[in-house]
């Protein structure tokens, strides 16, 4: 074996030996370090020694991109470090994946706070229900959509882009307490809509700083509870509910709606109590006719069952069955009816009601409830009202009879007031109704 001293014109002529499909030349300065010459001329400076009993060969590069010199001094630190007992290669790999771990940084760190809303979403998604997840989507849409539902009065024809877009389009580290601040005022008009945001956007934050590769990005305190209660106004209590004197002009209104389903869907939710969306997501699995039950995806409880009302069976029963919605829709793509309020906006003009919420019809059934002295903790189990009080928490979970009974008087003081006759088929227990296809 040929030892010489590397220089640039030796190296420039060394070839492959013939009858080999490559030839290694070593240098006779640096130990280890040679130079691989194939049969194609391809040539490479290696270092190569012995490792643990084991041969180690490392390719250090080509010549046209190191010269003798530097080619020299890597296989000199490669030469320390194995006579140390240390595999450059393993050296090499752990400063790759640091030099991998701090361009992963510093693209997190330039990166939109978006991405981590949209891995946040992800990795919450199984705990959340659907509609948890459809609010949290909301916050961060993109807007400019036409409208598909009803809109308030002054509103143009297209979706506005989430209260949360904004400020999640900054990298998270620029999410901080005066940025919050800063956001905050400027939804000031909207105060609910923004507190609902802002606790949502802290269990973000919460969950960013405890996950590695967001932790050092992230200001856990952005969002502190006394930054909210300094820049919003106490939202206004709504208060829309009707009177008892109401209850009149309100049926009939109703009740002359040109759509059959968006009337009975009406009533039902003010002599249910239910919420909006709970009751709109009926499906007729969810209708025990015979029993007079009605199963209600519950968004506090998860479900829950409620009486089947003799003037609601008899409302639901003629209705047709198109789908497997109670509640159904020729025109949505769901199937089932998706904006009720433009109906029942026409419904107050017509009678000359002052305006009142979809929401405002759950909030009428519990003030209704007064006036026949029905229990608070029957009113809040059927509406799904968390209990307020350890009793009612721990304690109390009334039957459906007795919900029902109580509910039936309910149902029959409203129809009372609003001078409906309506004889149920067995006053006071069940409907039995079998709905044509």
């Amino acid at each position: 074996m040929k030892w010489d001293n590397f220089t640039k014109p030796l190296v420039d002529k060394l070839i492959c030996a013939p009858g080999k499909k490559q030839s290694i030349h070593w240098d006779g300065k640096q130990p280890g370090l040679g130079l691989r010459v194939t049969t194609s001329g391809t040539k490479a400076y290696i270092f190569e020694t012995s490792l643990n009993g084991n041969t180690l060969r490392i390719t250090i590069g080509d010549p046209e991109t190191w010269t003798v010199k530097k080619a020299q001094d890597k296989a000199a630190e490669y030469k320390t470090q194995t006579d140390q007992g240390i595999d450059p290669r393993l050296v090499k790999a752990e400063l790759l994946a640091d030099q991998a771990a701090k361009r992963e940084a510093s693209r997190h760190t330039a990166a939109p706070a978006m991405d981590a809303w949209h891995t946040y979403l992800k990795a919450r998604a199984p705990r959340w229900s659907a509609r948890s997840l459809l609010e949290h989507q909301r916050l961060t849409d993109a807007g400019g959509k036409a409208k598909t539902r009803g809109r308030k009065k002054g509103e143009g024809d297209t979706t506005l882009s989430g209260v949360l877009r904004p400020l999640l389009a900054l990298p998270l580290k620029q999410i901080d307490a005066d940025r919050v601040r800063e956001w905050l005022q400027d939804e000031v008009r909207r105060p609910t809509v923004a507190m609902s945001a802002f606790v949502r956007l802290r269990a973000f934050l919460n969950w960013c700083a405890t996950r590695p590769e967001y932790k050092g990005q992230t200001h856990a305190d952005a969002c502190a509870t006394r930054t909210a209660r300094d820049e919003l106004p106490k939202p206004s209590v709504k208060e829309d509910c009707l009177q008892r004197e109401q209850l009149p002009l309100w049926f009939d209104a109703v009740r002359k709606l040109s759509n059959p389903i968006i009337s009975a869907y009406l009533q039902s939710l003010l002599i249910t109590g239910a919420r909006r969306e709970e009751l709109a997501g009926l499906q007729w699995d969810d209708v025990d006719f015979q029993w007079g039950a009605l199963s209600i995806r519950d968004k506090v409880e998860g479900s829950r069952t409620i009486p089947l009302s003799p003037y609601v069976a008899h409302l639901l029963a003629a209705l047709p069955r198109r789908n497997q919605w109670v509640f159904s829709s020729l025109t949505a793509e769901s199937g089932r009816i998706q904006e009720p309020r433009t109906a029942h906006n026409k419904a107050l003009d017509i009678a000359a009601l002052p305006h009142l919420t979809i929401h405002g019809l759950r909030r009428s059934f519990g003030t209704l409830s007064e006036w026949v002295e029905c229990p608070a903790g029957v009113v809040a189990q059927i509406m799904g009202h968390k209990p307020s009080a350890i009793a009612e928490k721990h304690y109390i979970r009334r039957s459906l009879d007795l919900l029902r009974m109580w509910h039936v008087k309910i149902e029959g003081w409203i129809l009372e007031q609003a001078r409906i006759n309506f004889a149920p088929v067995e006053p006071g227990l069940r409907v039995v109704a079998a709905p044509a296809s």
